[in-house]
């Protein structure tokens, strides 16, 4: 099951080795076509992609986990799988609802609890393409539909980057904040950027989440650290050795 061709297209031979020895978990951001003018194209799969993605990961036999059900090994022979989704853009909410049902998988879209129904103004401020973000409403229609929400912090700020005090607030205020006004658990987090080291982990943990999502590749395997799971990003091998290729151009030419 695990040798389909269908779903080596999408996952690739180390990814399928690596579902070996762990649960993927599968970091998502933005379901539509990149526009021209973004700074990251990668950080968008288009509509089309992601429901090939899904099937290839039903055809090679996953169903969906939550978070709250690793870090464990895969048991048993059920190969489970995780997809996430950072900062809750509109177009995931327009492109991915539909798909999940018809493959049979659920998700966790992590919020920026300060930013809803705004735009995504920690692109914006960096020269990346605006884009809207889900409003309240929207939030209750993905609950409704059999997925979760996590907390993405308050502002989407790098949390490394701020005091402590502060960072507290954006990882400890976001909780409350979802909680209170969606009247459900929020016991995931992820860190804005990836960004996180010993110190802000501490204050994940100390606000009551139960796991809390990185940037690092690699599969959630038995006995990962709750606090440091690591995702998938999902490109293929040529769309990961093109992102380098981008990042190096902007680096040369514009110094960042």
């Amino acid at each position: 099951m695990l040798g389909a061709l269908s779903a080596r297209v999408f996952l690739g031979t180390v990814q399928l080795r690596l579902a070996r020895r762990g649960v993927p978990v599968f970091a998502y951001h933005k379901l539509a076509v990149p526009p021209p003018e973004t700074v990251d194209p990668f950080l968008y799969v288009s509509p089309k992609n992601f429901d090939k993605q899904l099937a290839d990961l039903r055809h090679a036999g996953f169903t969906s986990a939550s978070l709250s059900g690793v870090p464990s090994a895969q048991t048993g022979g059920m190969l489970k799988t995780v997809i996430t989704f950072d900062d809750g853009c509109r177009n995931v909410f327009e492109n991915s609802i539909e798909p999940l049902a018809r493959h049979g998988f659920r998700a966790i879209q992590f919020l920026v609890a300060d930013f809803l129904g705004c735009k995504n103004e920690w692109d914006i401020a960096k020269g990346d393409s605006p884009e809207n973000l889900m409003d309240e409403h929207q939030v209750r229609d993905w609950l409704a539909a059999g997925h979760e929400i996590g907390s993405h912090s308050s502002t989407h700020p790098n949390l490394r980057h701020i005091g402590p005090e502060q960072a507290r607030e954006e990882i400890s205020g976001s909780k409350k904040s979802l909680e209170d006004r969606f009247g459900v658990a929020v016991p995931h987090f992820c860190y804005p950027y990836g960004s996180w080291n010993e110190s802000v982990r501490d204050l994940v943990a100390g606000a009551g989440y139960s796991t809390a999502c990185t940037m690092r590749f690699g599969v959630v395997a038995l006995a990962a650290p709750r606090f440091e799971l690591r995702r998938i990003i999902p490109l293929s091998s040529m769309e990961l050795l093109r992102k380098c290729e981008h990042r190096l151009r902007r680096k040369l030419r514009f110094g960042k």
